[in-house]
């Protein structure tokens, strides 16, 4: 095999399993959020509370993303791709390494949930920095279907989340429920050091994308990204912002929030674990059969059908769900997790790193994808928060929050112009030329 299409390989295996990894760990506590740490590091409140408080501490890595985003989209865009993946999966794993063995309230207190909810920003902040590099990593690399290869970054997702469910799902079927809050569900967060190993030696054999180094060689690297990106692709980055949040906010509810909605009406645990362990495997594989089918038909018409088949879906979800057929919850969240939302999310990858010059690319896909991931943080806290409000007795303002979010998407989606063809090595348009070189004496170090 030719040595750029082993690269391409190893690029896209890379993106693809640093993605898991990173989902993993990230999923993993969410699903933890909705099931565990209510009892373990919020005893004292009553169960509605004790979740909200949980969902707070999610919510708190959501908000470390964009940190993570704009510091490893600066030196991502200065020093080179590779290296800052490798800090981004160490700084995941050895963050769940180490809420594998915090004690709870019980033990220490107060200080459980602040150590709780540090250990949480130290996730957001890798997370930050994760999913750009990886998608950049694949697409660079690509010299044809790069909706494809870029579409592996994002089915990481799912597939970590489905490690963290079956992970979940073993220990909890071979517990009780005092062994699992007691310990069992710590066996999951401590399987991380094996993820991060085989993680390492991966990431170890990729090079530096080509359309990286050519640019660093045919123009100076400028002193602040984040500022070029603001100035010069602020259009680009609002309207991926936009699409973005519709994205973060339904994965969220989808992979998150059902949970403690499910459980909350009379589904057992198990059960609920057991459906999202099959819903993300097909979404997965849907989310590359999506990003395949962008680089034929272009991204936008590919994720415009998906926004559209979530606003539906966002009337049908809660219903279903809420009528306590265990049929009518098998069916409807593949649908809207792998059928539908994997349509707006499969493309993603590609056409986010296809807004931006490459010079600033990973600060402009960084921080536009992970300021959406803020939405996706405070999703479940304000669902769960609403429900608490009143009483349960609705879940039609829960459909509009979330049919509205898609909207917002589906209008940036028509603003944005279709870039499936584009070159990667082609400034993104809006930015001039760059500057003559600094004198040495005047450059700003990394």
């Amino acid at each position: 095999m030719a040595q750029p299409n082993r690269q391409l390989g190893l690029a896209v295996f890379s993106g693809f399993f640093g993605s898991v990894l990173e989902f993993y760990d990230f999923f993993l506590y969410a699903t933890a959020s909705a099931l565990v740490f209510n009892h373990v590091f919020f005893p004292d409140l009553n169960p509605v509370v004790g979740t909200i408080a949980s969902f707070g501490t999610l919510a708190a890595g959501y908000f470390a993303r964009p940190i993570g985003g704009i510091v490893f989209g600066h030196f991502g865009d200065k020093l080179g791709r590779k290296r800052m993946l490798v800090w981004t999966m160490s700084l995941m794993a050895g963050a769940s390494i180490l809420i594998g063995l915090l004690p709870g309230a019980a033990q220490i207190g107060v200080a459980a949930p602040l150590l709780l909810t540090f250990f949480r920003v130290i996730q957001g902040i890798a997370l930050g920095g994760e999913w750009a590099g990886s998608a950049l990593v694949s697409a660079e690399h690509a010299t044809s279907r790069r909706g494809l290869w870029a579409s592996f970054t994002q089915a990481g997702a799912p597939t970590g989340s489905v490690f963290s469910t079956a992970m979940l799902a073993l220990v909890s079927a071979f517990t009780t429920q005092e062994q699992f809050l007691a310990w069992g569900w710590r066996i999951p967060f401590l399987f991380s050091v094996v993820l991060l190993a085989g993680g390492l030696v991966i990431r170890s054999k990729v090079h530096e994308t080509p359309i990286f180094l050519a640019a660093v060689k045919a123009a100076p690297q400028r002193r602040f990204p984040l500022a070029d990106v603001l100035r010069h692709e602020w259009r680009p980055l609002l309207l991926v912002l936009g699409v973005s949040i519709a994205g973060s906010v339904c994965s969220a509810v989808l992979t998150t929030f059902v949970l403690a909605f499910a459980t909350g009406h009379g589904f057992e645990r198990q059960t609920v674990l057991n459906v999202l362990l099959l819903s993300s495997f097909i979404t997965a594989l849907f989310m590359l059969f999506y990003g395949a089918l962008s680089d034929r038909l272009g991204r936008r018409p590919v994720m415009i059908a998906g926004t559209i088949g979530l606003i539906v879906m966002s009337f049908v979800l809660f219903p279903v769900i809420g009528s306590g057929s265990v049929l009518a919850l098998a069916i409807v969240l593949p649908i809207n997790q792998a059928v539908v939302h994997a349509a707006l999310a499969g493309p993603q990858p590609a056409m986010v790193t296809e807004q931006f010059s490459t010079v600033s690319r990973f600060t402009g896909a960084s921080v536009s994808y992970q300021l959406a991931g803020i939405f996706g943080g405070l999703t479940p806290l304000v669902f769960a928060s609403v429900l608490q409000a009143n009483g349960g007795s609705s879940t039609l303002p829960l459909s509009i929050i979330m049919s509205a979010t898609c909207v917002v998407a589906l209008v940036c989606l028509l603003a944005l112009k279709e870039t499936s063809t584009k070159s990667l090595s082609d400034s993104a348009p809006g930015v001039p030329p760059a500057a003559a070189p600094l004198p040495d004496a005047t450059r700003t170090p990394a």
